[in-house]
This record gives structure tokens, sequence and C-alpha cells, in this order.
């Protein structure tokens, strides 16, 4: 134990060479290639009086760093999230989609896709080419607050009934997209299908603001209820001995993972399995105390969504995979192993 102790901070700073690494790739690799050398260049070039191709610096400022920073906040905030949910539920099968969000967030945006133009007609021109995200926003803020409204009962907020609500809505959702999958047009559809698969192509600095500033309140703010996240670990009633306000916690902690995780959705489509398994690798590497697991959760979140990106451009360039097959592929395999893990153990 004490050995495992002392590779801890080892392991908190190989992540960080990671994040780096995955950084630096993901302005460098693409259907063009740039080498390492050029990038930083192109990256260091207000401080330097180098004369550097044009089409180097437009790829890398114009199309990968925007496309990089909003994998990092993307990547960190869904893993952020995840390990707060696992925490939550006392899980660590749990995930952020099962409080409603991305449930919303998917029938939001497939509303605004097929029936925006009628729906917004009334509305300013500049408002159009954000309907997608406004739509998956407002949906997965609605159905969060559908599901914490059904889940509470007279001794409070019930998380067995929060996840049933949730798994009830997700159903619900999948028949409102299959209804909107089947009135709209093969382009709508299209553009339906390549958003439900997730994607970081519409990545550009006023999107990166926007995600940046939804995601800001949810770094500050989930990382200080760690303490409380270890107490609920021994249980509610335990936790309530302890000092700590477990419904202000449930409430919190479902409100910051709505905005989160309903802010990259509406960013960046759905990209499964980053919430489910960065915070589990964290835990196996770092142990249960979440005062580690939520900081390095984001870390490593935002390293493997880079690492994942590139991926998807390079696998079949100069064409494109959709990011949420790559996490997919990647999560799922990783998603029956810990649940074949939890049966012969005794149960999830």
């Amino acid at each position: 134990m004490v050995a495992a102790y002392r590779f801890k901070p080892v392991i908190t700073l190989l992540l960080l060479a990671l994040l780096l690494v995955a950084l630096l790739l993901s302005l460098a690799l693409g259907p063009v290639a740039i080498p390492l050398g050029d990038t930083l260049r192109v990256l260091l070039r207000w401080f330097s009086t180098a004369d550097l191709p044009t089409d180097q610096v437009l790829i890398i400022e114009h199309i990968r760093l925007p496309r990089t920073l909003m994998g990092i906040l993307v990547g960190a905030t869904l893993a952020l999230t995840g390990a707060a949910m696992q925490g939550l539920f006392r899980n660590p099968l749990a995930d952020p989609g099962l409080i409603g969000v991305s449930s919303g967030a998917a029938p939001g945006a497939a509303l605004m896709i097929v029936l925006g133009s009628s729906l917004l007609s009334a509305l300013p021109s500049f408002v159009l080419p954000y309907a997608t995200v406004l739509g998956a926003f407002a949906g997965g803020v609605i159905t969060t607050w559908l599901v914490y409204r059904l889940g509470q009962s007279v001794q409070g907020t019930s998380v067995a009934s929060m996840l049933l609500a949730g798994i009830a809505i997700a159903a619900i959702s999948g028949a409102v997209i299959g209804m909107l999958s089947y009135l709209a047009d093969d382009a709508m559809l299209r553009t339906l299908t390549f958003w439900n698969m997730g994607s970081l192509g519409s990545a550009n600095y006023q999107r990166v603001a926007v995600l940046a500033l939804c995601c800001a309140l949810v770094w500050w703010r989930l990382p200080r209820q760690a303490k409380a996240l270890n107490a609920l670990l021994l249980g509610e009633s335990e936790a309530r001995h302890l000092g700590v306000d477990v419904e202000r916690v449930k409430r919190e902690l479902v409100l910051l993972t709505a905005l989160g995780v309903g802010a990259c959705v509406a960013a960046a489509g759905l990209i499964g399995f980053v919430g489910l398994v960065v915070p589990h690798l964290v835990r196996l590497l770092l142990g249960a105390d979440h005062r580690r697991v939520l900081p390095v959760s984001m870390l490593l979140g935002a390293s493997l969504l880079l690492l994942a990106d590139v991926g998807a451009r390079l696998l079949i360039a100069p064409a494109e995979l959709p990011l949420g097959i790559i996490t997919a592929l990647l999560g799922a395999p990783f998603f029956l192993a810990l649940l074949m893990r939890a049966q012969r153990r005794g149960g999830v």
C-alpha cells in the first residue's frame, strides 16, 4: 500500500505528459500531416520572427486548434461528471447519461434538425446556425429536471427512482428520435445520423468559448464536492452523521452534471463511454479517494478523447470516422469486462 501511494504522484505526472503528447498529435496529425517541429513553431510564432508556411498556420490555428480545445473541454468534462455520478450512485458502472442528459439532448437536437426551420422562422436568422446546439442543451436540461422531480419523495431524493426515471425517459427519447427520423428527408436524416454519432468537426472559437464558460463552472464546483462524495461511499445515512447535507449535494451534483454534459452533447453530439471508462481506470490506478479521482479523471478523459479524435481522422483519411464510433469501439469491450468482473464478485 505504501509503495502504491508513492507511485500516485508519478502516475499523475505521466498523465500530464500523456495530455501534452495527445495535444501535439491532435494539432500535427490529420489528412495533412504537419511535422511536430513545425507545429511547435506555429504555436510559438507570436514569440518568434521566423517565416512559416501560410497553409500550416491556417490548418493549425483555424481548424485544428479549436478542435483540440473542444476535445479537451469535452473529454475532461465527461470524465469529471462520470466520476461524480459513479460516486453519487455508488456504482462503478454508472454513467452521466443515467440522469437523462444525453437522452434528452438527442431528441432536442433531432427536433431542431427536422423541424427547426419552421419552429424558428420568426426568430432572427443568426439563431438558425445554432438551432441544433440550443435544442440539444434545452432538451438535456428539461429531461434532467424531470428526472430529478420524479426522484423526489418524502424522504428526499431517491437515487434508485432517478435511475428508473432516466431509463424510462431514454426509451421515450428513442421513440421520439425514431418518429423524427421517419419524418426527415434524406439531408435531414444524414445530419441527424452524424450528430448522433458525435464529432469535433464543427469546432470553432465561438463554440469553444461558450462551451468553456459552461465547463468552467463545472470544473470549479464539482471537485469541491470530493469530500462529500467520499462520505457518500459509506451510505447516505452515514454521510448525514458526518455532517454532509446529502440533499444539497445530490441536487448540486445533478445540476452540474446536467450543465456539463448538456453543453458537451450540444457542442459535439453524443460521445459515449468516456464518462464510464475513464473514472474506473483512474480508480484502478489511484484508489477511490475522490480528491484524486476527480482531477485525474479530467486529465485522462481529455487525453483519451484527443487520441480517439486523432484516430477518427487517420483511420480512413481523407474521410473522417465519427468520434462516437471510436469511443464506442474502445469503451464497449471495457464495459463488458467490468460487467463480467462485477458478476464474478457477486453483483453489479
